[in-house]
C-alpha cells in the first residue's frame, strides 16, 4: 500500500498548494474559517465548506458588514473578503460529531476585505497594517518590520469571576504551567514558534512570548493566540482573559512589544560603536514613539478598563521615557550581548492585549516612522525609578506621562495627524464615536470614586468578551 502523505500544517505560499491540501480527502479538511477583525480588534469569522474554497479565492466571498462593529452602514452592508494562501494554517485536532464516523478538520486564513467593485474596503484593520508597512518599504527603503509581543494573561473559574487560582509571582509559586504548555505545542504543530513562557507577576497571571516575525503575520499570529489561549482554558473547564485590569491591588495585563527594522537581512537598529548600539534610525524611531506617545495611547490601550493598568505602583509604564533597565519607562532597550546583533530592538511597554492589533501595531510603526522622517531628538535614558522621582525632578528632565484615562487618550488622538492618515476618515471617526459610547455608557454606571479602581460594571462588561 502507498504510504499516507504528511499533512502539512503551515508554510503555504500559493493557492493551488493550499487547494491540493485541502481537497485531498486523505486529510478530511471540510471547513476553512475566515477570520477578520472588527473595528474593537475582535475575532469575527465565518466558515464555508472546503469545496468553496477555489471559488473564494477567485471571486471572494461575500458577507453583510453592517452588523460588524464600526463596519459600514445598513444601506451599504456587502463586502467580499478574499483569502490569502499565505495566512492558512490547518487547527491542530479532530472535531467530533455524535455519530461515530463523523469526524473533521478545519483550517483558518485571513484576507483582504473588499467593497463589491473590488477596492479595498477603508474600514478594513489588517489592511491599514498593510498600508504602513508599504509606506515603509516605499519612502523608507526599509525591507521587514519585526515585532516579538508578549501577551500576558488571567486564568480564571469562569467569565464572570475574577479570582485567582494561585498565589503565585514572577517566576514562582504558580498553577498552570502545564496549560502554558498545551497552548504552545498546539500552536507550534500550527508552525507558531515561542520563546519561553511563565508565571507572572499577579495571582493567576501568565506570559508566553511569541518568536518574532515580521509585522503582519505577527498580527494574524496573536488573534490565533487570543484564540488558543481561550481554547486550551476552556477545555480545561478554566477561563481566560486579555482584560487589562480584572484585579484591583494587582499589576495588570500588559503587551510589551519588541521591535525592529531591517534592510537588505540586516538589523539596522544595530550600530557597533553607539551608545548601547543603538543606531541612528533606531534613535529617531524611538524619539518618534515617544513624542507621539500622548496621541496613539487610545489605539494601543483603547478601553476605559485599560487605564486602571496605567496608574502608578504596578510596573506600568505610566512616563513617557525610555531606559535600559528602567521597567517604570515607556521603552526600554534590553541589553546588547556580544555576537547577537540580530537581536538588537527596543520595547515598547503600553500596549495591552486586549486592543485592536493590527491598528496597535501601524499605530506603533507610523509614530516611529514619523520620528525617521523627522529626525526627532531622543531624550537622553533615564535609569531612576521615576515612581519615585520627585515631580520637580520630573518637570526637569521634561518627563511627560501617559493620558490618565480613555476621555484625555481620545482628546489626544482627535488632534493626531498621524492617525488621521493613517485610519483614513472612515476608520478615524468610527473608532472616535465607539470610544466616546463607552465613556459615555461607562458614567452613566460608575461614579468618580473609581477613576483609579476596578468597577463591578467594568467586571460586567469586559471580563466576558476580553
Amino acid at each position: 500500500m502507498p504510504q499516507k502523505q504528511h499533512l502539512k500544517n503551515h508554510g503555504y505560499q500559493e493557492q493551488q498548494e493550499v487547494l491540493e491540501t485541502v481537497l485531498n480527502p486523505e486529510y478530511h479538511i471540510q471547513f476553512i474559517r475566515i477570520i477578520f477583525p472588527d473595528i474593537l480588534g475582535r475575532h469575527m469569522d465565518f466558515t464555508i465548506p472546503s469545496q468553496e474554497l477555489k471559488a473564494t479565492f477567485e471571486q471572494g466571498k461575500g458577507f453583510d458588514g453592517s452588523s460588524i462593529e464600526g463596519f459600514v452602514r445598513v444601506e451599504e452592508s456587502d463586502l467580499v473578503i478574499k483569502p490569502e494562501a499565505s495566512t492558512f494554517r490547518i487547527l491542530p485536532w479532530d472535531y467530533q460529531g455524535f455519530a461515530e464516523k463523523t469526524k473533521w478538520k478545519e483550517a483558518v486564513m485571513f484576507g483582504d476585505i473588499l467593497t463589491p467593485e473590488g477596492k479595498h474596503y477603508e474600514g478594513d484593520s489588517r489592511y491599514v497594517l498593510k498600508k504602513v508597512i508599504k509606506k515603509a518599504q516605499q519612502e523608507f527603503k526599509i525591507d521587514d518590520i519585526k515585532l516579538g509581543p508578549e501577551l500576558e494573561f488571567f486564568l480564571f473559574p469562569d467569565k464572570k469571576t475574577p479570582a485567582p487560582l494561585d498565589e503565585g509571582g514572577y517566576f514562582f509559586g504558580g498553577l498552570h504551567g502545564e496549560i502554558r504548555k498545551e497552548i504552545q505545542i498546539l500552536l507550534r504543530e500550527m508552525g507558531i514558534e515561542s520563546e519561553y513562557d511563565h508565571h507572572e507577576v499577579a495571582n493567576g497571571q501568565h506570559e508566553i512570548d511569541l518568536k518574532y516575525l515580521s509585522a503582519l503575520e505577527m498580527a494574524d499570529v496573536c488573534m490565533l493566540f487570543r484564540y488558543m489561549v481561550k481554547k486550551v482554558a476552556r477545555m480545561n473547564n478554566l477561563y481566560a482573559t486579555f482584560m487589562p485590569k480584572p484585579l484591583n491591588g494587582q499589576n495588570g495585563n500588559g503587551m510589551h512589544v519588541h521591535q525592529s527594522l531591517w534592510r537588505k537581512g540586516q538589523n539596522i537598529f544595530f550600530q557597533k560603536n553607539n551608545h548601547l548600539h543603538l543606531s541612528d534610525t533606531a534613535k529617531y524611531y524611538m524619539a518618534g514613539l515617544m513624542k507621539n506617545a500622548q496621541q496613539i495611547s487610545a489605539v494601543l490601550c483603547q478601553w476605559i478598563n485599560s487605564y486602571k493598568r496605567l496608574i502608578i505602583g504596578y510596573e506600568a509604564p505610566v512616563y513617557i521615557a525610555w531606559g535600559q533597565k528602567n521597567r517604570s519607562a515607556y521603552i526600554r532597550v534590553p541589553e546588547y550581548q556580544p555576537g547577537k546583533e540580530r537581536a538588537t530592538r527596543i520595547e515598547l511597554r503600553s500596549p495591552d492585549p486586549a486592543c485592536n492589533l493590527y491598528l496597535c501595531f501601524a499605530s506603533m510603526i507610523s509614530a516611529g516612522l514619523n520620528g525617521i522622517q523627522n529626525k526627532h531628538i531622543l531624550p537622553k535614558p533615564v535609569e531612576d525609578n521615576i515612581f519615585d522621582m520627585s515631580q520637580s525632578k520630573q518637570k526637569r528632565l521634561h518627563i511627560k506621562t501617559l493620558p490618565s484615562n480613555l476621555y484625555n487618550a481620545l482628546n489626544k488622538m482627535k488632534n493626531s495627524k498621524i492617525l488621521k492618515e493613517l485610519l483614513g476618515n472612515h476608520m478615524f471617526e468610527k473608532f472616535l464615536q465607539n470610544k466616546s459610547f463607552e465613556i459615555e455608557q461607562y458614567n452613566k454606571s460608575v461614579t468618580k470614586e473609581f477613576d483609579k479602581q476596578v468597577s463591578e460594571y467594568e467586571i460586567e462588561r469586559y471580563l466576558p468578551v476580553l
